[in-house]
């Protein structure tokens, strides 16, 4: 026998109650994307379980994938038995062996879901820890801190060993809590705001601001590769590039210098609602933290906030830059983030932009020239890129080859 099956847990999910089968759903849909290409596998659900049927698949790379999937607490490798006490002994005893149990401690915790089983679960434990004692030397049992606990859950469909567990990424699973628009720049911050609302079950519309020829195509592609990786967590992606010089340069030559950076963020929002609208989303991300910049005190926030009834949502803004630089390095964006390729809002940017901005000033400012215009164009040219993983698109590009 050997390790055969994938068994997943989940811990908020438990809580949802009446919603618990909708979530559960929206999970198994987001394992069988992540693990799109190992065609093998099959998921199936159990009451409070996940299995994946790994049907001879390598399982370090499924284990890999699943490790970025949100909503899952944490998963074992199982080894599936039947209901039957003599191939459940068997099943154990080599599910220890093959997770390395050649010497020191262990303890076996049975739980018996399927009531109709005969045996119950402190039997249960002294017939296979007795077994594994018997056919194994140089092992002993410790119930307090064992080296390995060997887990046997007895279910209606059959018997699942494992050894060991791996912890998920936690969360609920993407989808869940309907859509948002993420402002994504360039930058360290904003991608940490996606990972973190994809992680409360959000999906992602992600909004880029671009500014040819001040930003480059090699900015844009930053934006594609941070957009990318963020797609291990939740699929999918359409980044919306939004054609910004214009706007930008109305600003520039309107608006007083010590201003321009709160107009520029007002228009940014009123954009992001109007593509938001579009797609059907109910919120705007970014990654403001409080502080950090001049755009991000308490009074900035309070006069562009003004130009959306939209919520906004801040999931950095009581985190300080480390946290922010950690979190980013253990999702993979923070190289991609610090290539030295300038974003929109390093252009035209002034040396004297006021910290507490006034919102009637800032409307008196926007009354003065009829920026209308621009905003439209600029939400009506966006383009529309469809982006999902690194494996899809090589995936794609062979298709198209053939």
């Amino acid at each position: 026998m050997k390790y055969d099956h994938i068994l997943i847990r989940y811990g908020e999910l438990a809580l949802k109650g009446r919603n618990r089968n909708d979530f559960e759903k929206k999970l198994k849909q987001n394992i069988q994307f992540a693990i799109s290409e190992h065609s093998a596998c099959k998921v199936k659900r159990t009451y409070g379980r996940m299995m994946i049927e790994l049907h001879e698949e390598n399982p370090e790379p499924v284990i890999e994938k699943l490790k970025h999937v949100f909503g899952i607490s944490s998963f074992s490798l199982a080894m599936k038995a039947s209901n039957e006490i003599e191939e459940i002994k068997d099943a154990a005893l080599q599910a220890f062996l093959q997770h390395d149990g050649k010497k020191g401690t262990f303890k076996v915790s049975a739980r018996r879901s399927y009531k109709p089983f005969p045996i119950h679960s402190q039997d249960l434990n002294q017939y296979i820890g007795g077994y594994i004692l018997r056919n194994t030397e140089g092992v002993t049992v410790d119930v307090h801190h064992p080296d390995v606990e060997v887990v046997v859950e007895v279910r209606e469909q059959g018997t699942y060993i494992t050894c060991g567990r791996v912890e998920g990424a936690g969360g609920l699973p993407v989808g869940t809590a309907g859509k948002v628009a993420l402002m994504l720049s360039g930058g360290i911050d904003s991608p940490v705001a996606g990972y973190l609302a994809m992680k409360r079950g959000a999906e992602l519309e992600a909004v880029h601001f671009h500014s040819p020829p001040y930003t480059n195509e090699r900015a844009r592609k930053k934006v594609e590769d941070l957009t990318k990786t963020l797609t291990r967590f939740g699929g999918r992606i359409k980044l919306h590039v939004v054609p910004f010089t214009e706007l930008q340069k109305a600003i520039h030559a309107n608006i007083p210098s010590n201003y321009a950076m709160t107009i520029m963020r007002r228009m940014m929002f009123r954009i992001t609602e109007k593509i938001a609208d579009k797609q059907k989303a109910k919120a705007i991300v970014n990654g403001e933290s409080l502080g950090q910049v001049a755009s991000q005190t308490l009074e900035s926030m309070y006069t562009i906030n003004e130009v959306t009834n939209m919520p906004i949502l801040r999931p950095l803004v009581t985190m300080d830059k480390q946290e922010v630089v950690e979190v980013a390095e253990k999702i993979g964006t923070y190289s991609i983030s610090v290539l030295p390729y300038e974003d929109c809002c390093t252009i035209f940017l002034p040396p004297d932009s006021v910290t507490k901005p006034r919102r009637d000033k800032a409307g008196r400012f926007e009354e003065a020239f009829d920026f209308e215009p621009y905003i439209e164009a600029a939400v009506q040219n966006a383009e529309i890129l469809d982006i999902g993983s690194e494996e899809e698109s090589f995936e794609k590009q062979m298709n198209d080859l053939l």
